[in-house]
């Protein structure tokens, strides 16, 4: 029998002892065993802090995203390894497709979003505050690794996905993981860190796992640590209160299962485009992965006009289901995870049956299945139940059955749907299907309080629909109450999960020197060389240009009127200003900015390729023909662009700070520009 290892401390160690047996979960056969038995879980989380953190962190974003895609594209070479593994947690290859090319397109998805951020190892948070009247005296909010390691504690359904979403945002933020799966299926999880561990793409110490119990492993947790939980409501609640992580003040994000609800329309009528997506969407939620989703529907609420319809369909819809070995291509649920899993499932069950009655399956029995001995995997059918009471009821509120297992209930109002999808105290999704705008607007702003994402589905949408169950790596992934209360994912959000803002208070020149980033006020560098004269590598921040002025005229305003085709009145009528800002015809914006480009530009060959856009622009005080402008044209930020293929020419993006004053000195606009400059190699 297969024993599995921890890749701890930068090789593959196997626990002490026989450890826990792991079966497969379509025939029953013990095929592994597993332990963390004689590991030092403090020595782990050392070897991360002082091996994997520090090379994570000299390592830019731009770095960081690019070791990503390596990653994941290494991860989609070998994914057939992975769905051959797959079908024995009892999932479909469709399911599988959720848990590993889901895990590595969110590899993928924060790969590309290095972009979003500075080829720097720390970025900048929010915009600089300005402290003192004379300019002398600001702040920036900066954001830069934690020095501790991520550790995360995942749940069995999808052990890829689960350490992937959550160790592609970690990574991308320069800190290292500890990875604990659940037992039951971390063999999946090990044969992908295997593949990693091979590929040499991670630098040493950034990646950690544990196959095994992690008892006592947050015993040695310290403040700069990051702890991810992704499980039952109970066990999070009793790791979040573990003394050490209250001790450290050691963030503590909770994702836990969730009664996750849909409500179909009052508007919604059979026939409607709007009923099929419905009753297809909860098939679907109730059967993939054999319902064991944090983000699968447990409640459902239909207007009670449409309780017996709606029952009669989803029966229909659920009887199509063929149950059986995951393998077989027409088989479209497979096992729960386990033995002990299904029982759980068969009791929350039967608590719920207190209250509620079963309209489709059997709870007891093992369902007809192709391709396997139904006695002996951990099978059992959709399982529709009724609760006709909702608001008096409390178990179909309180209580999850983790498996192909839903409640259909009535409302007599959007008001009360609402108030039901509430008394599940929070989810992670609630959807509505309905083709009303106006339904759709009350339900959001009247339920989300209470839900961490709400889909809105109907006949426009559900084509490109994701769907209901499927977080998304730019969104973020969590929810109030009973969800856990906390946030993965989200893009750029959860990057700087992983971070520590820090508040710098300088000069403007100091804090231009401490961020890359030119502020307002801070020191011109004037050197006699125009700033488009010089190659990517050869600007400086602060390299800066004072233009010779301009003196705008009548004819100017008439002019750029009739160029443009912009005859707004506050250009051209003189009669038309009263009650207005204007003391006569104003200059418009954009030819002040046009008019700032002509004075500040070198136009004469060289570095700078091309303008590649506009970042920010504000016109802060109207400028009438006799008044004179000039420009000081500071070079406010640097960012190297990768090159696409060996012809592609060396080049970056420049920002540029455009500061367009007047006679008296006072600034009249401000923008911030950009250009693609080109590189000395």
């Amino acid at each position: 029998m297969q024993k599995l290892e921890n890749f701890v401390l930068g090789r593959w160690i196997p626990g002490d002892g026989d450890g826990q047996v792991l079966f497969d979960a379509v025939t029953g056969e013990a095929f592994a065993r597993t332990s963390t038995a004689g590991l030092d879980f403090g020595e782990v989380l050392a070897y991360a802090r002082a091996v994997g953190n520090p090379a994570l962190r000299r390592m830019t974003f731009h770095q960081r995203g690019r070791m990503l895609k390596a990653l994941a594209l290494h991860l989609s070479a070998q994914k057939e390894k992975f769905y051959a593994l797959s079908y024995r947690t009892g999932a479909t290859r469709a399911d599988s497709w959720i848990d590993i090319e889901g895990g590595i397109g969110n590899l993928f998805s924060y790969a590309s979003l290095r972009r979003k951020f500075p080829d720097e190892t720390f970025c900048l948070d929010g915009e600089t505050h300005v402290l003192g009247k004379g300019g002398t005296f600001a702040a920036q909010h900066l954001l830069t690794p934690k020095e501790g390691t991520a550790i995360h504690i995942n749940a069995f359904n999808f052990p890829i996905w689960g350490m992937l979403e959550k160790i592609a945002v970690n990574f991308l933020a320069g800190v290292p993981a500890v990875v604990k799966p659940a037992t039951l299926t971390c063999y999946l999880a090990e044969a992908v860190v295997r593949e990693i561990d091979a590929s040499g793409i991670l630098p040493d110490g950034a990646l950690q796992l544990l196959c095994g119990g992690a008892g006592g492993l947050l015993d040695f947790v310290s403040s700069q640590d990051v702890v991810t939980f992704t499980g039952s409501a109970s066990t999070g609640q009793r790791l979040r209160a573990h003394p050490a992580i209250l001790r450290e003040s050691v963030p503590f994000t909770m994702e836990a299962d969730s009664l996750n609800s849909i409500v179909l329309g009052e508007d919604v009528d059979p026939g409607m485009p709007e009923w099929d997506i419905f009753i297809k969407e909860i098939r679907k939620e109730m059967t993939v992965k054999a319902g064991q989703k944090c983000t699968a529907i447990r409640r459902i609420f239909v207007p009670a006009s449409r309780l017996p319809e709606v029952e009669a369909a989803l029966s229909r819809a659920l009887a199509q289901t063929v149950v059986g070995n995951p393998a077989h291509e027409k088989v479209r649920m497979g096992a729960l995870a386990g033995a002990e899993q299904r029982e759980e499932v068969r009791g929350r069950v039967r608590e719920l049956l207190v209250g509620s009655r079963l309209a489709y399956g059997d709870v007891d029995a093992a369902p007809s299945v192709l391709d396997a001995d139904g006695s002996r995997g951990a099978f059992l059918s959709p399982l529709l139940l009724v609760n006709e009471t909702p608001l008096s009821s409390d178990a179909v509120h309180s209580v999850e059955a983790f498996g192909p297992v839903s409640t259909l209930m009535p409302y007599t109002s959007t008001e009360e749907a609402i108030l039901l999808t509430k008394k599940g105290k929070g989810s992670l999704v609630c959807s509505m299907v309905t083709a009303s705008h106006a339904l759709a607007r009350e339900f959001v702003l009247g339920a989300a309080t209470h839900h961490g994402r709400i889909l809105v589905l109907n006949a426009a949408n559900a084509k490109e629909s994701t769907g209901h169950g499927s977080p998304l790596p730019l969104l973020v992934h969590g929810g109030p109450g009973r969800a856990g209360g906390g946030e993965e994912m989200g893009g750029v959000r959860g990057v700087k999960h992983y971070m520590q803002r820090v508040a710098v208070q300088a000069d403007p020149s100091t804090l231009t020197a401490i961020t890359g980033v030119f502020q307002p006020g801070a020191f011109l560098r004037l050197d006699g060389v125009h700033p488009f004269r010089k190659y990517f590598e050869e600007l400086s921040i602060g390299d800066s240009v004072v233009t010779h002025k301009r003196t705008v005229t009548e004819a100017d305003i008439v002019n750029f009127a009739n160029v443009s085709w912009d005859h707004f009145y506050a250009h051209t009528d003189h009669t038309s200003l009263s009650g207005t800002p204007f003391e006569r015809p104003v200059a418009h914006g954009y030819f002040i900015l046009s008019a700032a480009a002509g004075l500040f530009v070198d136009p004469g060959k060289g570095p700078v390729l091309l303008n590649y856009g506009l970042d920010e622009c504000r016109f802060l005080k109207p400028v009438y023909a006799g008044m004179t402008i000039g420009v000081r044209l500071t070079c406010k930020e640097k960012i190297r662009q990768e090159l696409k293929d060996e012809s592609d020419t060396p080049k970056g993006i420049v920002k540029w700070l455009v500061d367009v004053y007047d006679e008296t000195g006072e600034t009249v606009a401000l923008a911030t520009i950009l250009t693609m400059v080109q590189c000395l190699g």
